[in-house]
């Protein structure tokens, strides 16, 4: 009790269990931190985990669903693939039974793609890979039933044209569809008359892949107008020597009417039978020429040498 009534001890005892507290406070907090900062790194080790640390099941997880959108993507391509095809035979079927040719120029002006009519009508094996100007050549065109370098009354002619132009303008300019007729002579030497539209074969954004020029025979239409023609002219022909001959028969059967001289009456009688026989040989050539094309030159040069 002495001590602790001395004034000294008694400071000195306060100042003791402060320190002490001090201390025991400063190593709690010593040992709280650092378990702090181990349960720190330890999160940190496992937020981001190495790849031999990442369990088998999620390695089978991404390998299926990488299985399962390559397998879409091959079931996506073949069916475009399907698709293209159905297209292109398609568009081949649709080409190969037209009755027009078909010729598709690039934007280089060569052949992409024919039909075998344009073969045929162009006098071609394989118009595929050629120009324009090597496949219509010198191929002059023809405005308002014109040829080209035709004389006109007035002593003009019109200024030649070529069919290859149209198609260079087409693809040069991109103008619009051009419908022309030309005289045209195959490889061959055989001449015939076609009629070509022109067009341009553009994209969904209207940009020019090309030009597409279709081609019709106009030959044998024009060589049935002309037989037409010359069937027209043999019937007037035909007419005017049926009446000539219906006048002679008349004429010849007046004058046998009056007539008493045997001779005579005899004489006119065998001209009227001649006259009919020659009116029988033209109608018939007439008739059989109109019943066989073949037979038109035949059929009017009996009737020239007939009426001869």
């Amino acid at each position: 009790m002495r001590l602790l009534s001395n004034p000294i001890v008694l400071r000195a005892s306060v100042v003791f269990f402060f320190a002490s507290s001090a201390f025991v406070m400063g190593l709690i907090f010593i040992r709280w931190l650092r378990r702090s900062i181990d349960e720190e790194a330890n999160l940190a080790t496992e937020a981001a985990p190495s790849l031999e640390t990442l369990p088998l099941h999620l390695y089978n997880t991404v390998i299926q669903q990488l299985k399962q959108q390559k397998r879409e993507l091959e079931v996506l391509t073949q069916t475009e693939q399907r698709r293209a095809r159905t297209t292109e035979n398609f568009s081949q079927t649709v080409l190969s039974n037209l009755s027009c040719g078909v010729l598709v120029f690039g934007t280089n002006g060569l052949v992409k793609q024919t039909n075998p009519a344009a073969k045929t009508i162009l006098g071609f094996a394989s118009p595929t890979g050629m120009s324009a100007d090597d496949i219509f050549r010198c191929a002059a065109l023809r405005a308002n039933g014109q040829s080209a370098n035709d004389v006109f009354p007035d002593g003009t002619t019109t200024e030649p044209c070529r069919l290859a132009e149209e198609v260079h303008s087409v693809l040069r300019e991109g103008s619009g569809r051009r419908h022309v007729e030309a005289d045209y002579t195959t490889p061959t030497g055989e001449k015939r008359r076609i009629s070509a539209t022109v067009s341009p074969v553009t994209s969904v954004d209207g940009a020019l892949l090309g030009a597409a020029c279709l081609i019709n025979d106009l030959s044998e239409f024009e060589r049935i107008r002309r037989q037409q023609e010359l069937q027209s002219e043999l019937s007037a022909e035909m007419a005017l020597d049926l009446r000539t001959s219906l006048t002679t028969i008349s004429g010849y059967a007046q004058q046998l009417a009056k007539n008493r001289d045997p001779e005579l009456a005899a004489q006119l009688a065998a001209d009227i039978a001649q006259e009919a026989a020659h009116l029988d040989r033209n109608i018939g050539g007439f008739l059989t020429k109109r019943q066989s094309p073949k037979g038109t030159r035949m059929a009017a040069g009996a009737g020239s040498a007939d009426r001869g």
